[in-house]
């Protein structure tokens, strides 16, 4: 074994499903390599990147320089780059950045292992090494996706859509159970399009019903759900199954027709409402989030100003809103980037203050309300606990009182003020 028990330190950027990546690698690495937190700390330094925005990109580029920086000051052996940029751009970058030792596309375990001397066994690779909390992890069903967005390079860098057998998954999720994780968050490119490509139909609403049936799984969220062909089967699993939290993550990305039909959606403003209020009808309680983008190529102050009332109108649960970033290789590339920066900006501003008065009038409603709460940590004079109707880090926080809780358990917390986008309640029921 020719690095013995060197540390190693793993960076991880972006979304969740890259997360599951890094947790894959480090449970092979574990067993050969110090794992550490500080890449200062480190022999090895790996990078998993992203590359789906501009902002994402320059992040990873930043953080890949940094680690030359280490490199060159003897703090660091060797710098190894893997992931979504690295996948998109690996030539460019081997000429650019010849200082990183080696440069690895999105899933190449066997590859990075074989250059760190470490034996793959494909058997071992639902294996994961849990870099959240440890109560809650995210479950990725599928890898790729074959949506034609315009404006989206993911196809570009993951591929077609591949969903993963349903037992790996099932296997998969007991082995997080039987490690203490209660919350499995549902990942994917498009969650709701599982099992057409393998199983010839969509199967979603299935897997989430047998996952809803391991033991000390207590909630399961879905996230990345595709408006477009939503299998509306999956709403009555929802509405019906107590383990599934009452939450759907469903980017819509515009309201405009002449917007999501350049944005190859597949999918009108009709079709949008109608879905969102039979979600909201089936689903008693439910919280929907929503993902937005502004600035658009042909993205008019009309078409904004469609967009701002709907959300004012719909009063979305949980929002987030992006800035388009023209993105090379993509149909909506060709558009240009007519939207001006500052005007994206000043867009983005517009809808997030919308969405900041609504969750202001919904967190009103929620005071005197007791609801079932789990903690995530403990902050000074705080824990901080989450409900069903938020996702870790991307959505709301309940700031409660209480003596001796501990992280990773449920308790029933009776809300009684607010601050912002944080609830604040104390425990009355373990």
């Amino acid at each position: 074994m020719r690095n013995g028990r060197k540390k190693i330190h793993v960076l991880t950027l972006g979304c969740p499903k890259n997360l599951v990546d890094s947790e894959i690698l480090i449970s092979r690495l574990k067993d050969n390599f110090k794992i550490v937190e500080k890449p200062e700390k480190a022999e090895i330094v790996i990078i998993n990147t992203c590359g789906f925005i501009e902002s994402a990109k320059q992040e990873s580029i930043d953080k890949i320089f940094e680690a030359i920086s280490l490199k060159e000051k003897g703090k660091v052996e060797s710098v190894y780059v893997m992931g979504c940029l690295s996948e998109r751009y690996k030539n460019e970058l081997e000429k650019e950045i010849p200082e990183v030792d080696k440069f690895f596309g999105v899933e190449q375990f066997p590859e990075i292992l074989n250059e760190l001397r470490v034996d793959y066994k494909y058997e071992l690779l639902g294996e994961r090494e849990i870099l959240t909390t440890g109560h809650f992890a995210y479950l990725k069903i599928s890898e790729g996706c074959d949506n034609p967005c315009s404006f989206c390079a993911i196809p570009l860098i993951r591929g077609r859509h591949v969903s993963r057998p349903m037992e790996e998954i099932i296997k998969e999720a007991e082995k997080l159970a039987w490690k203490g994780v209660k919350e499995l968050i549902i990942i994917a490119q498009d969650t709701t399009y599982y099992g057409l490509d393998i199983y010839g139909e969509r199967k979603l609403a299935e897997l989430l019903l047998k996952l809803s049936q391991i033991d000390g799984i207590e909630w399961i969220r879905l996230m990345y759900a595709f408006p477009s062909k939503f299998p509306e089967e999956v709403i009555d699993v929802i509405a019906q199954n107590p383990k599934i939290c009452k939450y759907i993550d469903i980017p819509i990305q515009h309201i405009s027709d002449k917007i999501l039909k350049s944005m190859r959606r597949g999918i009108t403003k009709r079709k949008t409402i109608e879905l969102l209020e039979k979600i909201r009808e089936k689903i008693p309680d439910v919280a929907i989030r929503t993902s937005l983008i502004v600035g658009y190529p042909g993205e008019t102050e009309e078409e904004f100003e469609e967009l701002l009332n709907f959300v004012n109108e719909f009063k979305f649960d949980r929002l987030g809103v992006f800035t388009y970033s023209q993105e090379e290789g993509t149909p909506a590339f060709e558009l240009g980037n007519p939207v001006p920066s500052e005007e994206k900006e000043r867009r983005m501003a517009l809808i997030m203050k919308a969405q900041h008065d609504i969750i202001i009038e919904k967190n009103e409603k929620m005071i005197g309300r007791k609801l079932k709460v789990l903690i995530d940590k403990k902050e000074k004079n705080y824990y901080v606990g989450r409900t069903q109707w938020d996702a870790p880090e991307i959505d709301l926080e309940v700031l409660v009182e209480g003596k001796d809780l501990k992280v990773g358990e449920f308790y029933q917390v009776e809300i009684y003020d607010f601050f912002e986008y944080d609830l604040i309640g104390r425990v009355v029921q373990s």
